[in-house]
């Protein structure tokens, strides 16, 4: 295995580092509900999961 000859400086590693940042999601707006989600992600509302603007599953309440 390779090992480096020298130290990395701060300012070095620091250059390689600077395009790696963390980005804020992409925010959709439900046609059916009105509220903001994640694109391409499911979301509740009111018990009701809905994706893409329809419901694929209801919350069962327990007795």
């Amino acid at each position: 295995m390779a090992h480096p000859k020298r130290r990395t400086s701060t300012t070095r590693r620091d250059k390689r580092r600077t395009h790696k940042k963390a980005s804020a999601g992409t925010i959709a707006i439900c046609p059916t509900t009105g509220q903001s989600h994640l694109y391409h992600r499911a979301h509740w509302h009111e018990g009701k999961l809905y994706y893409k603007g329809k419901v694929i599953a209801e919350k069962e309440v327990a007795v």
